[in-house]
């Protein structure tokens, strides 16, 4: 085959794959600060747009008008996630359900949270009156494990060490397979080739039978860990295995360790330990207290533990990185 035909196959291939195959996964940041709200940052709230899904972790106060600030519809909440019921974690959800009812939200909403909260959601469901023109689904959960999977994800829940009852989450999207261009162009497959072939698992093409295996590599699927309010603990480590981003909070310096395991919280370097022993990509800091102004100090402190920190400050959009791992067929 001429390389001028062979190129101009591949190119239409890869257009192809890319159309198919483009991926979307970012946190944006709806607050940051721990217990309350200070003039430069709002209580907690964090939004993962994940692919076609929109996920809400933990919404303090004022994370509906977060939302607005960060372009974010109510109608992108497909699922929402509370790690425990202090206030900061979960006060905005009466402001964010009534909004979600106010623009008439078609899809059902999932709600996850530990069960011994149920009267709290009910509460704060009902906080006020409004016309329910929108159906959140409970999902309730009493003890660590897969609260959720579908096709493409699995969400799996831990408990931490606090001084209630608290969840992290861990949020794992399934290996997949992806196309190479080259050889579907050696062989000459393309268009709706393609899309026979990745449906049906093979393609016969000149009275050879191709399998997806012949032109595809296995690759990694993603992964992030949200642990919020906890001291150091194994499960902490367990969520955030190998993670593409562990979101972390660090509460505390070093300066102030004794407090923060008085209170069930960590520090900068307390969260970056659990990110190396976790071998997690990227640490991201959040949930401040208000006696400190700057993140700078918590940035130098976790980077002499963790080569990869960033600090979370509101408003910031942190987007996964680029997912090119192969998993070896040998291995």
């Amino acid at each position: 085959m001429p390389h001028s035909s062979l190129s101009a196959r591949m190119g239409h291939i890869k257009n192809y794959i890319l159309s198919h195959t483009m991926s979307q996964k970012r946190f944006h940041i709806l607050g940051t600060s721990a217990q309350v709200p200070t003039r430069t940052r709002n209580q907690g709230g964090y939004f993962l747009r994940w692919d076609g899904q929109g996920f809400l972790f933990d919404p303090g106060e004022g994370s509906q008008r977060q939302l607005i600030f960060n372009n974010i519809s109510s109608s992108s909440i497909t699922k929402i996630f509370i790690t425990h019921f202090h206030g900061d974690h979960c006060l905005g959800l009466a402001g964010i359900v009534q909004r979600i009812s106010l623009d008439r939200v078609q899809h059902d909403i999932e709600l996850y949270f530990p069960e011994y909260g149920t009267p709290y959601v009910n509460n704060l469901l009902h906080a006020a009156i409004y016309h329910e023109e929108t159906h959140i689904v409970l999902k309730p959960f009493i003890s660590a494990g897969t609260i959720y999977e579908d096709v493409n994800i699995s969400i799996k829940c831990k408990s931490l060490d606090h001084t209630v009852e608290s969840y992290g989450y861990r949020i794992e999207e399934q290996d997949k397979r992806t196309l190479q261009p080259l050889k579907l162009a050696e062989i000459g497959v393309q268009g709706d080739a393609i899309k026979q072939l990745v449906k049906s698992g093979f393609i016969d093409v000149h009275d050879r039978r191709i399998s997806i295996d012949d032109v595809s590599k296995l690759k990694k699927g993603q992964c992030c860990a949200f642990i919020m309010d906890t001291r150091e603990c194994q499960s902490a480590i367990d969520l955030a295995e190998n993670s593409d981003i562990l979101l972390c909070e660090s509460t505390y310096l070093s300066e102030e360790s004794a407090l923060a395991y008085e209170y069930g919280h960590l520090t900068a370097a307390q969260a970056a330990s659990i990110a190396l022993k976790a071998n997690a990509k990227t640490l991201v800091l959040t949930h401040y207290s208000q006696r400190y102004l700057s993140t700078e100090l918590y940035v130098q402190e976790a980077s002499k533990v963790h080569p990869h920190v960033l600090a979370a400050n509101d408003g910031d959009i942190i987007e996964f990185p680029s997912n090119l791992r192969e998993i070896d067929s040998d291995a």
